[in-house]
């Protein structure tokens, strides 16, 4: 998705809690395609970013996902030559790991070829490489192929979904086609190869307000009984110039985008069939959770020192909970903090201009705690400082962010502190040195 071109479409908030063990679940919600299926959770990679990966770097990889309960990995693959490649040693790699964890390929068909009947060899080759292979990720026992775009394909047919039908189902072993075509969903009954739909939009808001529901409803309200994969996504900051890849906007991350994202997807989690999170390593759109590896796009003047790492724990504490119908039991006490550097409204020397839609984000800390039992949590930058007493379970808070300043927190419980963190590096510049709009995340061990 690395060349993407979606059309682009405040609140000093009192702290939210949501300590219970049960989720609530939507008495209204259709039937999912798959109910009886387990809920997965996958994670979208980019494997245009895995020029000088070998197979021990998928392996390590694997390894970490897997670690932290992630079912697989959606292999978004392009026109690079060298691409099946990385492909197939991440099948190798997957089989070497014997965890059973799952790949399946998301066609990116803003950059493969599509428009002839000669471009559907590439795809179909990728479906009959893999379709015995012990890792391939099956739905409904039939081997899973995603996409991302991919609603302009003819395959030089009279029409998209010929156009796909003879590409991705004629001929071939059983596929399970669940693209993420950018259409209107009131069009769906158009796209009967179809098997389900993914909602790449749903992970962010389109607009200057909250993360919400109803983007999903659209699609849910469409399907006809076929599958539902929902994004999640903790954030979208892309800072490109003319002279490159002309991307220069953000996303509206604020108000726990991350958190609130996936409370949406666990409360409607009988209609959500897969969970795909955006992303484990797309550094150039600042939606990474994996760790910083192989090859970046030309955006490590915005990535370089901003690992984010640290929202992986807090995936998985989420994740869990969307797969099971149960938060899990909190056995330590954990800070999960996350902000921009720099003020959204400050000037800087960048060559580059400010990103579109600066003005979406508002200077605040965000902090997710995971406590054992009721404690009084304080987050400090500089002359901002707030004391709050949380019960035990998952609560949000925020600092305003006001001055040049390092973050700290505490957490203290009967007269005595129980947890000290102050990230190394988490220091908010009033005077910016570019427009870096990415977050700088940090987890308490």
């Amino acid at each position: 998705m690395s060349l993407f071109f979606i059309t682009q479409a405040f609140v000093l908030a009192a702290m939210l809690i949501a300590g219970a063990r049960g989720i609530p679940m939507n008495a209204t919600a259709e039937s999912a395609a798959s109910n009886s299926l387990p809920r997965l959770v996958v994670a979208h990679f980019m494997v245009g970013n895995t020029y000088p990966y070998s197979v021990n770097d998928w392996a390590k990889d694997i390894a970490l996902a897997h670690s932290k309960g992630i079912d697989g990995f959606a292999l978004n693959a392009g026109r690079d030559d060298w691409q099946p490649a990385r492909v197939a040693d991440a099948y190798t790699a997957a089989a070497n790991s014997g965890t059973g964890f799952k790949l399946f390929l998301s066609l990116d068909m803003t950059s493969l070829g599509c428009s002839n009947s000669g471009d559907a060899g590439v795809l179909r080759n990728y479906v009959t490489s893999y379709a015995s292979h012990p890792n391939q990720l099956l739905y409904d026992g039939r081997v899973l192929v995603s996409t991302f775009s991919g609603e302009g394909c003819t395959f030089g047919t009279g029409n998209t979904n010929t156009g796909w039908q003879n590409t991705i189902k004629n001929g071939l072993p059983g596929v399970f086609f669940l693209p993420s075509f950018f259409i209107d969903p009131a069009t769906f009954g158009s796209y009967p190869v179809v098997d389900g739909f993914f909602n790449w939009n749903g992970g962010w808001p389109m607009g200057n307000y909250d993360i919400n529901f109803d983007s999903d409803n659209g699609y849910l309200n469409n399907l006809g009984g076929r599958a539902y994969m929902g994004a999640v996504s903790p954030w979208f900051f892309t800072h490109y110039g003319p002279d490159t890849f002309n991307k220069n906007w953000i996303y509206r991350g604020d108000d726990w985008l991350f958190a609130q994202r996936w409370e949406e997807l666990i409360a409607n989690r009988n209609r959500v069939d897969i969970a795909e999170v955006i992303t484990w390593n797309d550094y150039g759109e600042s939606h990474y959770i994996g760790p910083i590896a192989g090859a970046q796009p030309m955006s490590q003047a915005w990535v370089n020192g901003f690992d984010h790492q640290g929202w992986l724990d807090l995936n998985q504490y989420y994740l869990t909970a969307y797969k099971t119908g149960s938060y899990p039991a909190i056995t330590k006490d954990r800070v999960f903090l996350w902000a921009r550097l720099y003020p959204a409204a400050a000037n800087a020397p960048d060559s580059v201009p400010k990103p579109d839609h600066a003005d979406w984000t508002q200077d605040f800390l965000w902090a997710v705690v995971l406590m054992t039992a009721p404690a009084d949590v304080t987050l400090t930058c500089g002359p901002s400082t707030q004391t709050t007493h949380v019960q035990a379970g998952l609560s949000k808070l925020k600092l305003p962010l006001t001055a040049t300043c390092d973050v700290s927190s505490v957490v203290s419980r009967n007269g005595g502190q129980v947890l000290s963190f102050r990230p190394d590096g988490f220091h908010f510049n009033t005077n910016p040195p570019s427009y870096n709009f990415n977050a700088f995340v940090a987890a308490s061990p």
